[in-house]
């Protein structure tokens, strides 16, 4: 039962990020917003579906792809952010676009 309801709270992660992603006009906020998304509904769902499967071997192999998310995913948006800057996308909104 848990399990449904932590993937409930995924789902509806999933979609205010959408939303979050559309209203904002700066790249920088859609990559923060999708970034923080992303880790946020993979760990939820991640964590459903240890609480479904109990202790098992299976429940380890989701806690080592748990902690891989939690590492990788921060740095690939830091990357994907400053490759923007050093190639000259403003921080500030330009009028007209």
């Amino acid at each position: 039962m848990i399990y449904r309801i932590l993937l409930f709270i995924s789902w509806v992660y999933i979609i205010f990020g959408m939303i979050g992603i559309f209203r904002f006009s700066n790249i920088y906020s859609r990559l923060l917003t999708s970034s923080k998304i992303d880790t946020v509904a993979a760990m939820t769902i991640l964590i459903a579906l240890i609480f479904k499967c109990g202790f098992s071997v299976f429940s380890i192999r989701l806690i080592l792809i748990l902690i891989f998310i939690i590492i990788t995913s921060p740095i690939s948006s830091h990357v994907i952010a400053r490759s923007a800057y050093l190639n000259g996308i403003s921080i500030k909104k330009e009028v007209g676009k």
